[in-house]
């Protein structure tokens, strides 16, 4: 892959955030511009931890098929098993395989697909008051389904949030604790956690982004603290180790490895969705690439895998806009 020139489109583009390109284990870019706090001019470093967004779901995902493997959830089990979710609106037909592979049908907390903004949930609801897992529940629970089960793919955050439950039920275990346990320590990720924005954590990046030409920060646009289907954050080399440590069998076994890494279901013409990862596909039904990508106000970022080249890159920004055109740009050099 050619990576001539990278520095100066980062440049050209005020990117604010990390950037990494690996081919094996051979680095072939990486770089970090801009800056983690609008507020103090504190610069991005390579060691930063940015908020990842939706990529969180990558490890609630590994968290329910790690249990999967050992007995202790089912994937075609009602979820009604797992979570109490009497008198409310979701169907005791859907399955964690459904919420994985956002074909439960269920309404969302905010229906982005439909235009609905995510942020809006907050004018009313203090952000700060959904803490643990069990919080978002009044927030969907009794919106009436879009679907039947297992009829139409449409992507769903709050799907993760009861998978989320679901690891918590079984293992006693409170979700963002069994993930710091089960796959960031396992993993490697020393630098990964789940960071209250309140707090004064150590190179936590801040989410900023500019609007009517002034730099607003996301402190009220989503809760404090991550959840089961956003907010862990990480570095760039971190999300590398993940990638590593799910594909040579250290967090998963053998047979949910391969499932992993297996497209499940089609959401449309190019792409298909797995357990967490999306699929982009080739014109013959081959797996082009394997990727997540996120994006909450004051966040974007991507990992993704090139099967061809067998390129491995993550994009991680710190503004709801900056990671795009990036992206775009190392894809293009791909061949997309």
């Amino acid at each position: 892959m050619d990576t001539s020139g990278l520095d100066a489109f980062l440049a050209d583009h005020d990117f604010s955030g990390a950037v990494v390109v690996r081919r094996g284990p051979t680095t072939l870019f990486e770089q970090a511009t801009g800056l983690a706090s609008q507020r103090w001019g504190v610069p991005n470093t390579l060691d930063t931890r940015f908020d990842t967004a939706s990529i969180t779901k990558l490890f609630t995902a590994v968290g329910v098929l790690q249990l999967v493997g050992k007995g202790e959830l089912d994937l075609e089990t009602s979820i009604h098993h797992y979570v109490d979710l009497a008198g409310t609106t979701i169907s005791p037909a859907v399955t964690l395989l459904h919420l994985l592979t956002h074909t439960s049908g269920i309404a969302d907390d905010a229906d982005e697909e439909a235009g609905e903004s995510y942020e809006a949930l907050f004018t009313d609801i203090p952000n700060y008051s959904i803490i643990q897992t069990k919080d978002f529940l009044p927030q969907f629970v009794h919106k009436e389904p879009l679907a039947e089960p297992g009829t139409v793919c449409r992507y769903c955050n709050v799907g993760y949030v009861l998978a989320g439950l679901a690891i918590e039920k079984v293992t006693g275990v409170p979700y963002r604790q069994y993930v710091f346990d089960e796959v960031f320590t396992r993993a490697g990720m020393l630098d990964s956690g789940f960071y209250d924005r309140r707090d004064a954590a150590p190179r936590v990046a801040e989410g900023w982004d500019l609007v009517d030409g002034v730099w607003r920060s996301n402190i009220y646009s989503y809760p404090p603290i991550g959840s089961p289907d956003a907010g862990a954050q990480v570095t760039a080399a971190d999300l590398l180790r993940f990638l590593d440590a799910v594909r040579d069998g250290t967090l998963l076994d053998a047979e949910h490895t391969e499932e992993f890494f297996t497209p499940q279901v089609e959401h449309d013409e190019s792409t298909m969705f797995g357990f967490g990862l999306e699929f982009d596909m080739n014109e013959d039904g081959t797996v082009r690439s394997y990727y997540k990508e996120g994006v909450n106000p004051g966040v974007s970022g991507i990992v993704r895998h090139y099967l061809e080249d067998g390129v491995d890159l993550v994009v991680l920004s710190n503004s709801e806009e900056g990671a795009w055109p990036v992206i775009r740009e190392l894809d293009e050099r791909l061949g997309g």
